[in-house]
């Protein structure tokens, strides 16, 4: 169990990391790209996803993903979302039963309308999973900075197990029994994150972005619970936490890409620019989908799928979030 096995290279699977060697693990990184690991290996730095971030010493990156995994106690599976698939896939003929693997990845499968975890008790039965959520900025775990998170699965006792291998004093596993709530939590976020930063760039003020977070929290909550998680799961860390992080900052790319958005900016122009995977962009869809099959009302995810993946005008969608009928904030929709 001392072997810890982070599977994706970019700016969180390098920050995580950083984490699982703070807490004096022996880490290897998996990138699929031979060359950034490398790289890695050579400059104690990810040049790529977090440049100018030294990374902790001793964390070995390989582009093998079997002796990546060989003999590790814990994965982490820091791949994007709609990526997460292919790579369990790939695991899934060497997986030791009972590894213990942590979903750190943040979305709603495309196609499927599955979670996280859900793709992985279909394509990995034999792992005991975990989910790791929260309000992380890449960087600053990377940096030592202080954290916390929430660590959700089927059981605390599972959630404990992964505790003890990665917390430490800066960054604060908090366990959870409702994994469903946190991934609900973790993947809508990015989709209103978006909604916050187009209400940032177009410059409609401080109250309109707290009102579409506020909103934003109901329409995740509904969802949650509909899907069978609990509402005093989205109070927490992977709910309400993540949720105010990534809507007040730019170093959050859903934020910064709505902003852009906002501007006046074309959508392609701005992912063509990016490396990083920009997760909401991709579950918007899966999002509103998900809400449809399961009778829920979310206007705001809608109002964001329509503009990101629907060419929608953005003037036209707000104004129609903003003629809505006036309701209950309590038990009512948007």
């Amino acid at each position: 169990m001392n072997r810890i096995a982070v599977i994706g290279a970019g700016a969180w699977g390098t920050a995580l990391a950083c984490v699982a060697r703070r807490a004096e693990r022996e880490t290897i990184l998996w990138a699929r790209d031979p060359g950034l690991a490398e790289t890695i290996n050579a400059r104690a730095e990810n040049p790529r996803y977090l440049p100018g971030v030294p990374l902790v010493g001793g964390i070995a990156a390989t582009a093998d993903l079997t002796a990546a995994t060989q003999g590790a106690g814990a994965v982490l599976l820091v791949v994007p979302a709609q990526f997460l698939r292919k790579i369990a896939l790939d695991l899934a003929p060497t997986l030791r039963a009972g590894t213990l693997m942590a979903i750190c990845a943040k979305g709603v499968e495309q196609g499927t309308l599955a979670l996280m975890s859900e793709v992985l008790t279909e394509v990995l039965p034999q792992a005991r999973q975990v989910v790791l959520s929260g309000p992380t900025f890449a960087a600053e775990v990377a940096r030592g900075l202080p954290t916390a998170v929430t660590l959700a699965a089927a059981t605390t006792e599972i959630a404990a197990q992964m505790s003890d291998l990665i917390g430490t004093a800066r960054f604060r596993p908090y366990l959870s029994d409702d994994p469903v709530g946190a991934e609900i939590g973790g993947a809508v976020k990015n989709v209103m994150a978006i909604g916050c930063g187009i209400v940032s760039g177009l410059r409609l003020g401080d109250n309109g972005r707290a009102a579409l977070i506020t909103r934003g929290l109901a329409e995740i909550t509904r969802l949650a619970v509909a899907k069978g998680g609990r509402t005093e799961t989205l109070m927490g860390l992977s709910g309400l936490g993540d949720l105010t992080l990534t809507c007040n900052a730019m170093q959050s790319r859903n934020f910064s890409l709505g902003v852009a958005l906002g501007e006046g900016r074309a959508l392609d122009e701005i992912l063509s620019e990016r490396r990083a995977v920009t997760e909401g962009v991709f579950s918007a869809g899966a999002v509103v989908a998900l809400a449809e099959h399961l009778g829920v009302e979310m206007p705001i995810c809608q109002a964001v799928d329509q503009v990101v993946n629907h060419g929608a005008d953005i003037g036209r969608t707000i104004q129609a979030l903003l003629s809505r009928p006036f309701t209950r904030e309590t038990g009512a929709a948007d």
